[in-house]
């Protein structure tokens, strides 16, 4: 699957698997942008760079997320962002781009949309898919 033009704002959208592909080729930086609680309570992508788009408790933005994010794309690198289900990382895409950088948000998130019982996991997302995980 070809990137697909953003809607308005950032680069575009990428199904988990191509941007699993651009991380291990070295194309692209992983920035996974939950919280940390998020991260360490659900699991996490080796290797994925973590930077809170907001911080729990309260989703308050972060304050560090600008030097954050230019700093993983320092030297022009792409950014993929990463969150629960791929909405965090469309607005997180869309403030890395207003920074001059190539940001595209992963389609499905970590952990992909609730099911009709409200659960997260058995509707797409990295998990799902397979993809390189761990959990504390």
């Amino acid at each position: 699957m070809a990137p697909r033009p953003g809607q308005g704002g950032y680069a575009g959208d990428v199904s988990p698997q191509l941007a699993w592909r651009w991380v291990e080729a070295g194309e692209a930086v992983m920035v996974d942008v939950r919280t940390d609680a998020e991260r360490e309570w659900v699991g996490f992508v080796p290797g994925a760079v973590p930077v809170a788009w907001k911080q729990w408790p309260g989703m308050a933005m972060n304050a560090q997320f600008d030097d954050a994010v230019r700093a993983a794309a320092e030297g022009g690198r792409k950014l993929v962002l990463l969150c629960r289900s791929g909405v965090r990382s469309v607005a997180a895409a869309k403030r890395a781009t207003e920074l001059g950088i190539e940001a595209y948000n992963i389609l499905e998130g970590f952990e992909g949309d609730p099911d009709a019982q409200g659960q997260r996991g058995k509707k797409g997302g990295w998990r799902l898919h397979g993809l390189p995980w761990r959990q504390n």
